[in-house]
């Protein structure tokens, strides 16, 4: 049945197998028109011949070219770059590490600390989007569809039960929600009602139950020992009405109960006479489709969830990765295709235990993120991520940071924070026009002072 209902419950879907993914690292790998990495130093990126994380300004490290791959710029002004960048993580600690990389003319700018593992915070959700791209695809949906069991009868008349089934679509909701909360785009509760009755549905004899079984039933994520947590502002379930909200519901199905009772509201404002109570239960093998409620795509998704941070979109997607690519709708599973999918696609090997960095058991290095950085810049996937990220001065949790500054609307990154740790990682354009990747993790500091080292960094490099 789970199988079954999961092909059912896929739109558009873009799937990276094996071949997939090969091919795709094939692309990025051939030498690169007008900017970019070129085929050496992506390898380099990828993790083949890995860049040295103490290597100069213009090498590679021991396994890649000794030179830079491009003629240098003055030795001052990248002197200069060096100096500032090394001042503010002198000021940062020795818990502390950064990697800057130039993408343009292949050079390492600046590199101190940079192997060294650091919880991301949320610059995890950087891992998440990114396979999440690769593996679903930028257009593929998630839906939202009601079954029927019974037969329809003449005037419209459903003899039997509706089962409202979640595909884990973390928009799916009520209109004035989606309105409130994403700007108006979501899949909603009205969409499907007004599908059922534009269909001739008039009355519906038995229950409708709403079915949460596409993901498991772990409200949290691994820091809250998988209950309830605040920090994911929701609770998480394979049908997740307004975030998951239970109403006056209180069972351990509660969630999916309530999306039931929303759907029957919604049937009878379009004046569809339901007799039977609202529940939760499994839909039951041979039902059919009636109606069907995709998401937003993938790539808006991530513009929903990457600029202000949002949790709960993360750990929904992580688990849905799970159950399409990985066997099961968990969080284990869905963590476990982002570790194959970095390895795959990069070569790093992240410690990634959830899909929002939530959790401090996850671990990854400046270098690692920006061997990411690196690969997406002239991938395929590149505009979607680069698209997504806050902006430095306008847009999610960049809104007020480096107002005003060289900064401002030239650099796009993730931020990320948990108590003692904070980190920001993303793009630059620099003065020159060169695009530089950088990744920022400052430990055993308070948030303030290192929000101010952050962007007196990226303000740095936006000057190069």
């Amino acid at each position: 049945m789970r199988s079954r209902m999961a092909g059912l419950r896929w739109s558009g879907a873009c799937v990276l197998g094996a071949a997939g993914l090969a091919g795709l690292v094939a692309a990025v790998l051939a030498p690169s028109v007008g900017g970019g990495l070129s085929a050496p130093s992506v390898a380099a990126a990828s993790g083949v011949g890995g860049a040295s994380p103490t290597a100069p300004a213009g090498t590679l490290g021991p396994s890649g070219p000794t030179g830079p791959a491009t003629l240098p710029r003055p030795s001052a002004t990248s002197g200069a770059l060096r100096a500032h960048l090394g001042y503010e993580m002198h000021l940062s600690g020795r818990q502390s590490g950064a990697y800057v990389y130039d993408l343009t003319s292949n050079q390492v700018l600046f590199s101190e600390r940079a192997s060294t593992p650091h919880p991301p915070a949320s610059v995890e959700k950087l891992y998440t989007a990114t396979t999440a791209l690769a593996r679903m695809g930028p257009q593929a949906r998630l839906v939202t569809a009601v079954y029927g069991s019974g037969q329809l009868e003449p005037g419209g008349v459903w003899h039997g039960n509706l089962y409202l089934h979640g595909g884990g679509d973390p928009t799916f909701g009520s209109q004035q929600f989606i309105r409130s909360h994403y700007a108006g785009v979501g899949a909603s509760v009205q969409s499907l009602a007004a599908h059922l009755h534009a269909a001739g549905l008039r009355r519906v004899t038995g229950r409708i139950e709403g079915d949460e079984s596409y993901l498991d039933t772990r409200r949290g994520e691994p820091s809250s020992a998988y209950g309830f947590d605040p920090y994911l502002e929701g609770v998480l379930s394979g049908l997740a009405f307004n975030r998951g909200e239970a109403g006056t519901h209180s069972g351990p199905h509660a969630p999916a109960e309530q999306a039931a009772q929303q759907l029957a509201s919604a049937l009878r404002v379009d004046h569809v006479a339901v007799h039977g109570p609202a529940g939760a239960a499994v839909t039951p093998p041979g039902s059919v489709v009636l109606a069907e409620a995709p998401s937003p795509t993938v790539a808006q998704l991530l513009g929903l969830m990457l600029p202000p941070s949002d949790n709960f979109f993360a750990e929904m997607l992580v688990k849905d990765l799970g159950v399409r690519f990985g066997g099961a709708g968990t969080t284990s599973a869905g963590s476990t295709v982002v570790r194959q999918t970095m390895a795959s696609l990069v070569g790093i090997h992240p410690h990634v235990v959830d899909g929002s960095g939530l959790s401090r058991e996850d671990r990854t290095s400046p270098e690692e993120v920006v061997k990411l950085l690196g690969f997406l810049d002239p991938s395929p996937l590149g505009p979607y991520m680069r698209e997504a990220l806050a902006v430095a001065g306008r847009s999610g949790t960049l809104a007020d940071r480096m107002l005003n500054s060289p900064a401002t609307g030239r650099c796009r990154a993730k931020t990320g924070t948990l108590t003692g740790v904070s980190n920001l990682a993303g793009f630059c354009e620099s003065a020159s026009g060169d695009l530089i990747a950088f990744a920022f993790f400052n430990d055993g500091i308070g948030t303030e002072a290192a929000h101010t080292i952050q962007d007196n960094m990226g303000i740095t490099i936006a000057r190069y």
